[in-house]
């Protein structure tokens, strides 16, 4: 699979923020800090979402247009959005701030959801099993939007780490989850597969 080109789009704050052409959405959730930006920058192979070693940086429902050639049903161009929303269990501003994440992403949520390919939620390998994300998982059941279980920065822990936190999220959630480094490259190809066999045949 090759990305022929990767671009930010626009940033919504409210559902009639939204693209709506023809192409399929790949939403992004997980905790602030989790990785989202990085892993986003990862799978493009370019720089083109922002990044901060402060957590709550994302304040908006933010869109990047892929072109991708090839992938899991068959050869050929296609293209999808990536949409990185705002993280959860941080806002700078207090608990006013942290209303307005939430009402931002539900907004997301609520829109026209025939274009809706897939969500990731994403969660640090080293903290599996957190209140913030298994409310999370609840609160995207309660959307209809039953998230791929992503387990970020899988390079930070040991072998038997690993092996542990693995089984303590899919036992958590009730799915394996796939477990990534946005540092490394290590799971980047199979999450291509998993978001190509979510998102090319929705459109």
């Amino acid at each position: 699979m090759k990305v022929l080109n990767a671009d930010f789009v626009t940033s919504a704050v409210r559902a009639d923020g939204i693209p709506r052409d023809e192409l399929p959405r790949m939403a992004f959730v997980g905790r602030s800090n989790v990785g989202k930006s990085s892993l986003i920058n990862a799978l493009a192979r370019a720089k083109i979402a922002r990044t901060s070693a402060a957590p709550g940086k994302t304040r908006l429902v933010n869109f990047y247009r892929l072109l991708v050639e090839g992938g899991r049903g068959g050869p050929g161009r296609w293209g999808l959005y990536f949409v990185d929303l705002p993280g959860y269990g941080y806002a700078r501003g207090g608990s006013d701030a942290a209303h307005e994440l939430a009402l931002v992403s539900e907004s997301y949520f609520s829109g026209d959801r025939d274009r809706a390919g897939g969500t990731l939620l994403l969660i640090d390998s080293r903290h599996p099993g957190l209140p913030a994300d298994r409310d999370a998982a609840r609160w995207l059941a309660g959307l209809s939007a039953r998230p791929t279980i992503v387990a970020t920065k899988i390079d930070k822990l040991t072998r038997g780490e690993r092996v542990r936190n693995l089984r303590t999220l899919e036992d958590t959630f009730g799915m394996a989850a796939l477990p990534v480094s946005a540092a490394s490259g290590e799971g980047m190809d199979e999450l291509w597969r998993t978001i190509a066999s979510l998102t090319r045949n929705a459109a």
